[in-house]
């Protein structure tokens, strides 16, 4: 009696977080459903920053909950530090068997499927991606879905945990590419800018964008060359090294 009295206290106080952070309460983000279906719930805090872990998956791998939680103590705190030190104190993790890709942020929430990890169990650093987005707080008509992406997957490949061991690595520069492919390409891109042109434009770039100040303008502002200029120079000498 003592334990489902405990597991109401648990879901309200956790629901009464969520509707006040949750930017959708309609969509996937709301949480009410996921703590009454969950195997379990856990609440870890480290300093400034709280984890709330709901489990949906009756064979989830003790060992791999830790070291998610591992890489958001890790890399969350560290995200904040350089993007954005307004970024929320409280953030949710969701193992969901019903959901389909792979993992996505919004409203304060995370959503895994544990399908994934199943095939790519050292996928940890998916964390460092999807809380990026947390961090980064877009709002709607902030700009190009290609720089948020490519801003995520670049704050990966900078602050990995262990990149290496999910054999997650910057593609090779090819003709076919541009920039606006996004994710992993975009990525390579930036970190070329950053390594070649002047260091700071991508911090600069995420605030432009949580800021709703980000015009095509930018590239020519920041780096003296415009987005086009700049991925012709990237063509001619992509090394990253």
């Amino acid at each position: 009696m003592y334990a489902n009295k405990l597991r109401t206290v648990l879901f309200f106080s956790i629901l009464a977080f969520s509707t006040k952070k949750c930017f959708s309460q309609n969509g996937w983000s709301r949480i009410d459903g996921d703590i009454k279906d969950a195997i379990s719930v856990d609440t870890i805090k480290k300093g400034r920053y709280t984890l709330v872990f709901i489990n949906k998956s009756v064979d989830f791998n003790a060992e791999l909950k830790n070291r998610l939680t591992g890489v958001f103590f890790v890399n969350y705190p560290k995200e904040a530090k350089i993007y954005n030190k307004k970024t929320m104190d409280k953030v949710i993790f969701v193992i969901d068997p019903a959901y389909q890709g792979v993992a996505a942020a919004g409203g304060g929430v995370v959503r895994f499927n544990p399908s994934w990890f199943k095939k790519n169990p050292g996928d940890i650093d998916v964390v460092t991606h999807e809380v990026m987005h947390l961090v980064q707080s877009y709002p709607d008509g902030s700009g190009p879905g290609w720089i948020t992406e490519g801003i995520a997957d670049y704050v990966r490949f900078t602050l990995g945990v262990d990149n290496e061991g999910a054999n997650w690595k910057l593609p090779a520069y090819n003709e076919k590419q541009s920039y606006e492919n996004a994710y992993r390409i975009t990525a390579r891109f930036f970190y070329w800018i950053e390594k070649h042109v002047k260091k700071g434009t991508i911090k600069k770039l995420d605030a432009a964008m949580r800021n709703k100040r980000y015009t095509n303008s930018f590239w020519e502002e920041n780096t003296g060359m415009s987005v086009d200029e700049l991925w012709v120079k990237y063509a001619k000498e992509p090394d990253i090294s």
